[in-house]
């Protein structure tokens, strides 16, 4: 029984001492855009590692073609500038495409799975992709 006890105070301990955030910084806008790679805007996302921004989101949204049948988005919104007062998204880095940087608050994060790279420690905001294999890519949440 005092076991029990002691077991029960050490859980409840561990539940309240440590508070999480498990709120993102970024803002969640629904949305659901479907966008037909075939046209000029977005043709480079008819490639492996195209990239293509598209409207949409808290300050826009990044698709990327990680594979043949593979795309991801992710918001343009940086976590790490919370308020939203930095006048450019989130960019692809000159050098490396993979890599986004915020300018105003020097994080940088990864174009390929969202993850911090540097300056944070949020992710970035990803979307639902769907494609339908042959032109039209739904990105939704």
């Amino acid at each position: 029984m005092k076991v029990r006890f002691i077991l029960m105070l050490a859980v409840a301990f561990l539940l309240t001492a440590c508070p999480q955030n498990t709120t993102h910084p970024v803002p969640s806008i629904p949305f659901d855009i479907s966008i037909n790679i075939t046209l000029p805007t977005y043709s480079s996302l008819q490639g492996v590692s195209g990239y293509a921004y598209v409207n949409g989101g808290s300050r826009g949204i990044i698709v990327y073609r990680r594979g043949i049948n593979d795309f991801i988005a992710f918001d343009r919104h940086s976590p790490a500038d919370v308020t939203g007062v930095c006048a450019q998204p989130l960019t692809p880095d000159v050098g490396n495409f993979l890599m986004l940087n915020d300018t105003c608050n020097n994080a940088q994060f990864s174009l390929y799975d969202g993850s911090p790279m540097s300056g944070f420690e949020y992710g970035l905001r990803q979307y639902a992709v769907t494609w339908d294999g042959n032109q039209t890519v739904r990105i939704y949440n």
